[in-house]
């Protein structure tokens, strides 16, 4: 599919979205932009329904980034052990506090480069941070956005930073932010990995991937 056709079909399909979830927005919970960045630390192949309640108790017990850096690792896997992956995710939202109060004086980077030196910040967490705190036209290309790109046309490819591209060539900088939380919701309503509900979806006439049945 040419570059021109699948602008027209990212046309169709911003239209098609914003009909369809108006309202979209981040599902993570938002306050901190640092306690933002630790939940998508945490948002690593676990749900965001877990993640921000794991993150609530972890602020109750440290509500600050110095308080994190003081916290026992042991104790820090026990809180987050259920959001999956603990010891990794430990380290990273160790580091990032680091970072944070040492290299950063306190202030989350607007830069994605920057914020990826932190081990367990990907593009993924670095674009959603710049998005949602700074409104940086960025786009957070997930599980439920890759497959949403892939099945519908936008995107020939799997690997997120390539679908990142694809999109960020069709569609306008100001559709990025809020693109990817449509199409999270999209992929969470009838996108289905295993089970698509390509009948009642907005897309079904656009999509290539439909099941037609």
């Amino acid at each position: 599919m040419s570059v021109k056709a699948r602008k027209e079909l990212a046309d169709l399909m911003w239209k098609a979205l914003t009909e369809a979830f108006p309202n979209s927005s981040c599902s993570l919970d938002r306050d901190e932009p640092e306690r933002l960045a630790i939940r998508g630390i945490l948002s690593a192949q676990c749900t965001d329904v877990r993640v921000n309640i794991t993150a609530a108790e972890l602020f109750t017990k440290c509500p600050s980034m110095e308080d994190i850096v003081k916290l026992p690792e042991d104790e820090l896997i026990e809180i987050i052990r259920p959001c999956g992956l603990y010891k990794s995710k430990g380290k990273s939202i160790r580091q990032f506090a680091e970072l944070y109060c040492n290299e950063w004086n306190g202030k989350v980077p607007s830069d994605v480069n920057e914020l990826m030196r932190c081990p367990g910040v990907g593009k993924k967490i670095a674009n959603l941070i710049v998005g949602e705190v700074y409104g940086i036209p960025a786009v957070v290309v997930d599980t439920h956005c890759k497959r949403v790109m892939y099945r519908t046309g936008i995107s020939d490819n799997t690997d997120p930073l390539k679908v990142e591209e694809d999109i960020e060539k069709v569609f306008p900088e100001d559709t990025w932010i809020s693109l990817g939380h449509k199409a999270v919701d999209l992929g969470r309503t009838y996108c289905d990995s295993r089970s698509p509900k390509c009948g009642e979806c907005p897309l079904t006439d656009i999509c290539r991937k439909r099941i037609k049945k």
